[in-house]
Formats: structure tokens, C-alpha cells, sequence
């Protein structure tokens, strides 16, 4: 979550047997009218959701700290519109494999994930469709293998080129000994994922919550890195969002329980990396039609209004065909505003054939 702020400027190892069994075998999801599959993709195996049989294949990519069901509900309205959807648990999470080393988790290594599951599923091309981190890998997937995408919807995390100096160099001096939890999440020895590991919900019922969503007061008021994680920095909630059911909250924290954090946190440990890694396309323009979608109370686009996020997309991007803020609603924008979210989806990718 959060994961490009101010830069714009599972299943247990236990299980492995079990996959191996059921190979290109559909198995049973917890949402009728979605099924899951193991597949093959770039040296690991992966677990999709799926819905649809047939018409053109839109993915949709997660970000952190999620899963597949963070698109529980743009899997069928998108498949009932006559689409192929699919949603794979990304690389360290969920029911796909897990590699313990961070740069198993660079930008080249996630794209060619993605590309892998287009050639596993028999598809020469498809829509991809990115949320948080799956923004940031999927803005940089279509530069880098732009003949298998036709067109891009991001949310949450604009793009506006590569920086000019590496973003961790940037929030190193900005922050100094302060907290900041991706300097927190690419501390030595692990430390955070220990104490998200440690207590799953206490970490994701603090981060699932809507802007206006009551909190108790933080355990952990001190801006100093030493004064300790960053669970204690985010109030416990008062109830849950109205879009969050107690039941989709329990699905969340068993996906991590099981899988544990450490693969979605490597994700952040590749911020220097991947800036070294796509100087080659930094200049690069995005051909394919773009669509951009957001809550306007998003912490990750600082109160940026619809103008200055078109302006500064238009220079990286030739096809912008929108910038769609859903008012009053936060991060989690197509699981908060599922409805405007599956319609500007539908209008966007109605309007390619166009």
C-alpha cells in the first residue's frame, strides 16, 4: 500500500504437493463463479483466479498487502460483460511461490511473471489492469513488452517517467531517522515482516479502512525509526468499512498467515534496483490507450486534482484516455467503490474497439 508516496514529482510451503497434483486442474474457490488454477510462468508456479471462458483476456494485478481478492468484485462483473479475467496471486504471495531472495522480486523478473501467464494461458495479448504495486509493475510491464498489452488501466499509483535520482536515495534524505515504512521495509534482517508475521490482522485491519474511518489513539506517537514498527503507529480501528466484511477481512489474513509477508515486503526492497534496471526504457513513451483511476482522498496522489494528474501522465503517456477520481474514497478504490470502478472499467475497455 502507499508504495510510490510523494514520488510521482497464500498458502503454506506445506501445500506444495498438493499443487503439483493438481497441475492445470481447476479447484474451488470461495466466490461462485470463480475458479483456481495452478500455472507455470517464469520459472515458478502461480495460482489465478479466473472467470470467463472466452472473449478478450483482461489481468488484473495486486498490489500489497493483498491478493487475487482484492478483485473479487471486477472478476465477474468483467467476465458477465463477456471478458476473460484473470487475477494470479503475485509472486510471493497467496498460492504462488515464494522466492526468499529480494532480487528474485525485481521489475524485469515481475513483468516476465506477467508475460508468462499470457504464454500459459495460450493468449498472445490481453488488457492489464493494476492496483498499488501492480500499478508500478504493470506502467513498467507495457514498456518493456509493449506488443503483448493492448491497453492499461492503473490505479492508485500514477506515472509520470522514470526520476531522474534513485526514489530510495530521495526518501533516505527526506526522512533521515525518521519513520517512513518502506525505509522500514528495507531495513537488514527482516524486521518487518517479524512483526507483521507476528500479528496479520493487527497490520491489515489497520490499513483496510476508508479515509473517514474511526480510529483509537496510536500506541506509538514518537516520529523516530527507533521508537519502534509500524503497527503501533496506525491506530487499531474502531469497526470495520462498510465495503470490508468480517469475512473478507478473515480471507485476507489466512492468505498471510499461511504465505507470511516477506514476498510482497521484497517487492520494496527492489525500489534502487528497479530504477537501475529501467534506465534503458526511462525515456520511453506508452503507446497503448491508458486509463487512470484513483480515490480522490488517496494518500498516494497528495490531493492531486484530476487536471495536474492528467498533465503530468500526458508527457509519458500518447493514448491517455482518462483520469477517473472517485470523491471521498481512499486506497483501496475497486474494493471501496467497487460499482464506479467495474463502470469505468466497462466504459474503457467498451471504448478500445472504438
Amino acid at each position: 500500500m502507499f508504495c510510490i508516496m510523494a514520488m510521482f514529482a497464500g498458502y503454506s510451503f506445506a501445500q506444495e504437493d498438493a499443487r503439483h497434483s493438481q497441475g492445470g486442474m481447476k479447484m474451488d474457490s470461495p466466490i461462485s463463479g470463480i475458479s483456481f488454477r495452478m500455472i507455470e510462468t517464469n520459472g515458478i508456479s502461480m495460482r489465478i483466479a479466473e472467470s470467463g471462458d472466452s472473449g478478450p483476456l483482461v489481468l488484473l494485478v495486486h498490489g500489497w498487502p493483498e491478493s487475487w481478492y482484492s478483485w473479487r468484485h471486477q472478476l465477474l462483473a468483467l467476465a458477465d460483460a463477456g471478458y476473460r479475467v484473470v487475477a494470479p496471486d503475485m509472486r510471493g504471495y497467496g498460492g504462488t511461490d515464494a522466492p526468499s531472495a529480494p532480487e528474485d522480486y525485481n521489475v524485469i523478473t515481475i513483468a516476465a511473471d506477467l508475460v508468462g501467464v499470457l504464454d500459459a494461458l495460450g493468449e498472445e495479448k490481453a488488457v492489464l489492469v493494476g492496483h498499488d504495486w501492480g500499478s508500478i509493475v504493470s506502467w513498467q510491464t507495457v514498456l518493456l513488452h509493449p506488443e503483448r498489452f493492448t491497453a492499461l488501466v492503473a490505479m492508485s499509483v500514477p506515472y509520470a517517467g522514470r526520476p531522474e535520482r534513485s526514489p530510495m536515495v530521495e526518501w533516505r534524505e527526506a526522512y533521515g531517522d525518521n519513520f517512513y515504512y518502506i525505509l522500514y521495509h528495507n531495513e537488514p534482517g527482516g524486521v518487518a515482516e517479524a512483526e507483521y508475521d507476528a500479528n496479520p490482522r493487527a497490520l491489515l485491519s489497520r490499513l483496510y479502512l476508508s479515509p473517514e474511518s474511526e480510529r483509537e489513539p496510536r500506541e506509538i506517537t514518537n516520529p523516530k525509526a527507533a521508537a519502534g514498527g509500524w503497527i503501533g503507529r496506525l491506530g487499531a480501528p474502531k469497526g470495520l468499512p462498510d465495503w470490508l466484511s468480517q469475512k473478507d477481512l478473515d480471507y485476507f489474513v489466512g492468505e498471510f498467515e499461511r504465505a507470511g509477508f516477506r514476498g510482497g515486503i521484497n517487492y520494496y526492497r527492489n525500489f534502487h534496483r528497479n530504477w537501475e534496471l529501467t534506465e534503458s526504457i526511462g525515456q520511453e513513451k506508452i503507446k497503448i490507450p491508458t486509463l487512470f483511476i484513483a480515490g480522490s482522498e488517496d494518500v498516494v496522489i497528495g490531493h492531486a486534482t484530476q487536471e495536474r494528474l492528467q498533465g503530468a501522465m500526458s508527457r509519458v503517456v500518447e493514448d491517455l484516455r482518462g483520469v477517473s477520481l472517485f470523491q471521498g474514497i481512499g486506497h483501496w478504490v475497486q474494493q471501496e467503490a467497487p460499482d464506479a470502478t467495474n463502470a469505468a472499467l466497462l466504459e474503457f475497455l467498451r471504448g478500445l474497439s472504438n
